[in-house]
This record gives structure tokens, C-alpha cells and sequence, in this order.
């Protein structure tokens, strides 16, 4: 039997109260989706990076619309019965009135979850001032209150050349004051930023990995104090990598041993029946 949406945000929810941290995979389709819900995963975020990348574009602003995004993700939420969390970017808008609207679209497609990124986009002012930044997550939050939504306010000083780690933390303790139910501040440099993060705030955490520089595996992360896990575009960059050395192999060598390492079409046809319940 198909779970409500209101059954999947509360499955959603326990799972930032665990004791361990639990692994959110982002798929970029509702194949991807599948797969890894076959694998076992228990909740789902979208990725723009990946989505971008499967359509011919680049991961920005300006070349994706919230529109396309909000339907990609609907796309995800059908796939399968998992909690499915989106990346809302900045909320498609600086006003805040904007991004309450985003999280009103993403409730209509499905969806349990979503970020609110304070990045805007502009290289000349990538970082939203404070007082704009938290009063975009206030109204975002305001949308969710009392429905079937976990928000997510993200700080990203670290990813825009910023590595202000003091003003990172008092960016998400603000914006767990204006209401939001998830932190997120990727980019952290190590560890011991991560720890001092999850210390210094009231609400879960969410550390990505996958991006460039250090890597610490599942256990460390809840040791620190982490509560969600995600992998951002990192999983859509590995396919995409394993096809570009295949089509290497082909075009330098001509020959096709990668397929030795391809997966069946058997094995992707039992992932795709298996992954939704009737």
C-alpha cells in the first residue's frame, strides 16, 4: 500500500533522531531513484548539480528553473515510497515571500523536505546579508509550519570563497531561531569544524560528502555529532566518470572490457520492479 505523504515526512523525521547517522543518497531521475532504494536507503534528496548534468547544463542560478527542478523532483517522489528532500537552491528568489512560495510548490510535488540555501548566485555578493539570509529561512519555514515538511537552512560561506566559520555558525543558529528543522553548512574544512557545529547548534545536522577534500566515513561523522548525511552531486559525477573512461577505452583502445563492470540489464530490471511497492 502507497504511504501518504503525511506517513513518509513522519518516517522522515524519526530519522534525524537516531542515534546514528543515517545515509540520504541523492539520486538525479527516478531510475537512480529506484536503484537505490532497491539498495536498502531510506530517504532520498534531489541534487541540482546531477539533475544539470543529465539535462546538457551546467549546475547554476541561471541556467536551471524552479519549475524543471520542483518536476524533476516530483519525478523522484514517484519513483519510490522514501521520504524524498529537495535542493530548493536559493529559493529560486531573494524575497522572502519567494521562497515561501518554493516550499508551497514543493509540498503540491510530493516532497517531505527541502534547503534553503543563503548563496545568491552573484560572484560580485555570493552570500545573502544576515539579516535577509534569516528572514528568507523565517519565511520558508512559516510556509512548512504544521505540514509535512522538514526545511533545511544552509550557510554556505565555505563553497563561495568564504571560510568564515564563526559567521557560518551564527548564520544556522539563526536560522534555527527563525524555524528551520535541519542545519547544513557544507564545505566544512575537517572534522573538527564539523564537531564544533553540531556543538554549537540546537537542531540536526547535515554534512556532505563526496565533494573535494576529506573524506570521513559514516561512523566518524556520528561520532562528531552529525545526523544526516547526504552526497550532493558526487553519485551522478561517479556514473558520469565511469562512463567517460568507458567511452575512453572504446575511442583510445578499441576495445570494451568496461563492460565486464557494467551492471546487467537483468539486475537493473529486478532494481526498477523491486523498488516501489504496489
Amino acid at each position: 500500500m502507497k504511504l501518504t505523504q503525511q506517513e513518509k515526512f513522519e518516517r522522515f523525521k524519526a530519522l534525524h533522531t537516531a542515534a546514528e547517522a543515517f545515509v540520504m543518497p541523492n539520486p538525479w531521475n527516478a531510475g537512480t531513484a529506484r536503484m537505490l532504494a532497491g539498495m536498502g536507503f531510506e530517504a532520498l534528496a534531489t541534487t541540482s548539480a546531477g539533475y544539470a548534468f543529465s539535462v546538457g547544463r551546467r549546475d547554476s542560478f541561471a541556467s536551471l528553473t524552479r519549475v524543471e527542478l520542483i518536476e524533476n523532483a516530483r519525478a523522484i517522489v514517484e519513483a519510490t515510497d522514501l521520504p524524498v528532500s529537495a535542493d530548493l537552491e536559493d529559493g529560486f528568489g531573494a524575497a522572502p515571500e519567494t521562497c515561501a512560495q518554493t516550499v508551497e510548490m514543493a509540498l503540491q510535488a510530493g516532497l517531505v523536505g527541502g534547503s534553503i540555501e543563503d548563496a545568491t548566485g552573484d560572484p560580485e555578493k555570493p552570500i545573502y546579508p544576515f539579516a535577509q539570509a534569516v528572514e528568507r529561512v523565517a519565511a520558508a519555514s512559516e510556509a512548512a509550519k504544521g505540514r509535512p515538511f522538514l526545511v533545511t537552512g544552509r550557510a554556505e560561506n565555505f563553497l563561495w570563497g568564504r571560510p568564515d566559520l564563526e559567521d557560518t555558525i551564527r548564520r544556522l543558529q539563526a536560522f534555527s531561531e527563525a524555524g528551520a528543522d535541519v542545519l547544513y553548512a557544507p564545505g566544512l574544512p575537517d572534522i573538527d569544524a564539523i564537531r564544533r557545529v553540531c556543538a554549537e547548534v540546537d537542531r540536526p545536522v547535515n554534512v556532505v560528502m563526496g565533494l573535494q577534500g576529506q573524506s570521513y566515513s559514516v561512523a566518524e561523522l556520528s561520532e562528531a555529532g552529525v545526523k544526516r548525511v547526504s552526497v550532493g552531486g558526487s553519485f551522478a559525477r561517479a556514473a558520469l566518470g565511469a562512463m567517460l573512461r568507458a567511452a575512453e577505452e572504446v575511442r583510445t583502445k578499441g576495445t570494451f572490457s568496461y563492460a565486464e563492470q557494467a551492471v546487467s540489464a537483468a539486475e537493473l530490471g529486478r532494481m526498477m520492479s523491486k523498488a516501489k511497492r504496489p
